[in-house]
């Protein structure tokens, strides 16, 4: 039965919710920690996911009732992978607004790879609200110069777009997964574990490792596995089952404007003029697209 829409809208707000508490959970790994290397990122990377997937592991009990999706939540898994090892790298060079609010550009690459490699033509209403949602985006990092842009604020903002573009893939694909025969959790699992696999390895080849660390760090990680993993991560999939990815990856957008109040109350970065206009830009946006996606 297809959920209502007042349905789906609450579990996209829980997502969103969830999700904006990942880049504080980072940054506050970092501050435990002491530490901003590649290995470090990647370990954090690495234990968001391989505790997402051991959450999940008791499923692996019951066989899968359909394959056909198999092969795009494996794909999906490593896109994941990509995203995370960008994304968590970023926020080591760049701020929390800049870097959330480049990493959800994604509507932008769904929209085009959507269209490229699925043949889903977006209605002008939709194309002009992910033009206007971008950049009220945009608005929100470009006034984050106060905030303490970071060691390397341009490496740490085209990670984040990287990220974006990784993230774009994982979406479509984890869509592809459910519509051959996938439930939402049977492919978590699998694209989960998939990406825990695939980042696991890492940190030694960059000369680090998973010991060592002061207990709050596992605290945090544990924590980004639980919520903006599980609960955020899980709460989209399940609505890209329902309506099409951009307007998932629209909603999405509203997590520079939760992580940036979250880093001003936690680390007194503090949102200027042009964070608070972005956030109303990046709102217009969002309603433009939902209405061109109705059609």
């Amino acid at each position: 039965m297809r959920p209502s829409r007042l349905q789906i809208l609450a579990v996209l707000l829980l997502g969103i919710l969830a999700i904006s508490f990942g880049s504080i959970l980072v940054r506050l790994s970092l501050e435990a920690s002491g530490e901003r290397s590649l290995a470090f990122s990647l370990v954090m990377s690495a234990g968001r996911m391989g505790l997402a997937a051991l959450l999940l592991a008791p499923g692996w009990l019951r066989p899968l009732p359909s394959r056909k999706g198999l092969p795009f939540a494996i794909a999906a898994g490593v896109f994941l992978a990509l995203h995370f090892a960008f994304w968590i790298t970023s926020l080591s060079y760049t701020s929390v607004a800049a870097s959330t609010a480049l990493v959800t550009t994604n509507p932008v690459w769904v929209t085009l790879f959507g269209w490229l490699f699925f043949g889903e033509k977006p209605s002008g209403t939709t194309l002009l609200g992910v033009a206007v949602a971008l950049i009220g985006g945009l608005l929100i990092g470009l006034g984050d110069a106060e905030g303490g842009g970071g060691a390397n604020p341009l490496l740490g903002d085209l990670l984040a777009v990287l990220g974006a573009v990784a993230v774009s893939f994982y979406f479509l694909l984890g869509r592809e997964a459910q519509r051959r025969g996938l439930s939402t959790l049977e492919y978590i699992r699998i694209a989960y574990t998939m990406a825990a696999l695939v980042l696991l390895p890492l940190p030694y080849l960059f000369g680090g490792g998973y010991g060592g660390y002061p207990l709050a760090v596992y605290g945090y990680i544990l924590l980004m596995a639980l919520l903006p993993q599980l609960v955020g991560h899980t709460s989209f999939n399940w609505a890209t089952r329902h309506i099409p990815p951009v307007l998932v990856t629209l909603a999405i957008l509203f997590e520079p404007v939760g992580a940036s109040l979250l880093a001003f109350l936690l680390f007194g970065e503090l949102p200027g003029l042009p964070v608070l206009l972005g956030a109303l830009v990046l709102l217009l946006g969002v309603g433009l697209a939902v209405v061109g996606g109705r059609r």
